[in-house]
């Protein structure tokens, strides 16, 4: 690559880095809020979905209008809701505004991470794609590593408010990057027929099974990823005996392991196949998730042991997935289709995060029952995108 691109990659994992922190940092929170709130793990769980549903929407609604514009000014434009909505749920003192504060930050932030796709397909080819995307997840690796153990900390040190002040705070720094070192992006503006017309991003899928496809696969991942993911941590807490200082670890090594496993498995997609090596992370993945969530009593270096896995398989099938889904259309529809994929994804995570609430069963003492269902639901949806990544093909 050259340092031009790397240092366009940066930016973005920067704001990829605020971004998925914002979204992390919430569910190691969770033992916390539930009791400082005295809420259940259902309504824990609805907290949860409030942000993908309202960023669903958004991202529904940018997608009939992305491509009209340049993609540096949305996603700048994006980004700053995205910061203030985070210091919104900074200052919410009652649970009732901290869901309204997720709302306005769902509603900017569901915009950001299909532009931020978006800007990367449009500057690298697909032959390049999958390393570029895995310099990208490399944020989610960050955010585990320095963002969750740190936000967990202020939240311990000082209070549940801390690790959002912060986040908002890195946000204004990464805002000023953007405008200076984010290149306008307005090549799919000068193809011919680029302007189009404001349902046709709509009407292009409905009539395209590739892409129809292609958001079915975001969507059964989504579904079986976010099951599980919101109750980790209050796991460990309520049915293993962890203390949430401890939390920060699971975090801190499965973020070490990916920093050094996202760029690699990007390079081997990029050789090897995409769908390929999707299929095989797709099922190791099934191995931790069964282990996490039928978990027993054991040494804190077994569990970090079973979730450093987890961390490096699911990744390993998300940075091939958003490589495949981002070449089913033309650059001149990308901005619009990836908007619709991020909304569906958002949607299909608040839907996961509720099915999970819905089916572990809080006892009187905290305990979580039918964790373990929600592993078998989540593995069942695992198999069930082998078959449907294998529809979606590459156009460009």
């Amino acid at each position: 690559m050259s340092s031009k691109e790397k240092l366009l990659l940066l930016v973005l994992a920067c704001v990829n880095f605020t971004h998925i922190m914002d979204f992390m940092i919430l569910m190691p929170l969770g033992p916390q809020l539930i009791d400082i709130f005295d809420i259940n793990t259902q309504q824990f769980g609805f907290l949860v979905a409030t942000y993908g549903v309202s960023a669903a929407i958004s991202g529904f609604t940018l997608a009939f209008f992305a491509d009209r514009f340049d993609r540096k000014k949305v996603l700048l434009f994006a980004y700053i809701g995205f910061v203030v909505g985070t210091f919104a749920c900074a200052i919410s003192p009652t649970f009732a505004i901290l869901i309204s504060a997720r709302t306005i930050t769902g509603l900017f932030g569901g915009m950001i991470g299909s532009q931020v796709l978006s800007i990367v397909a449009d500057a690298f080819p697909y032959e390049r794609r999958a390393s570029a995307m895995g310099i990208i997840m490399m944020a989610f690796s960050f955010a585990s590593v320095i963002g969750v153990p740190g936000g967990l900390y202020l939240a311990t040190k000082f209070n549940w408010h801390a690790p959002f002040f912060t986040v908002g705070g890195l946000g204004i720094i990464v805002m000023i990057l953007i405008w200076l070192f984010v290149p306008n992006v307005t090549a799919h503006l000068e193809q011919k027929g680029a302007k189009q017309k404001k349902l046709e991003v709509l009407t292009n899928i409905l009539k395209t099974p590739n892409q129809l496809w292609a958001l079915a696969l975001s969507v059964v991942i989504m579904l079986g990823h976010f099951s599980i993911i919101p109750y980790i941590a209050p796991s460990l807490v309520a049915n293993i005996g962890y203390q949430e200082d401890q939390i920060f670890l699971i975090y801190l090594v499965g973020g070490l392991l990916t920093i050094f496993s996202a760029p690699i498995i990007g390079r081997i997609a990029d050789k090897r196949g995409k769908y390929p090596i999707f299929v095989t992370f797709a099922l190791l993945s099934c191995i931790p998730i069964f282990l996490i969530t039928n978990l027993v009593p054991v040494p804190l270096y077994a569990v970090l042991v079973v979730s450093g896995l987890f961390f490096i398989f699911s990744n390993g099938r998300l940075i091939p997935t958003q490589a495949m889904v981002s070449g089913v259309v033309t650059p001149k529809q990308r901005g619009g289709f990836m908007a619709f994929n991020s909304s569906v994804q958002l949607m299909a995570q608040a839907i996961a995060s509720s099915i999970g609430g819905l089916i572990i069963i809080q006892r009187e003492d905290g305990y979580l029952d039918h964790y373990d269902w929600v592993g078998y639901y989540a593995i069942s949806m695992i198999l069930l995108s082998i078959f449907v990544a294998k529809k979606v093909k590459n156009i460009n």
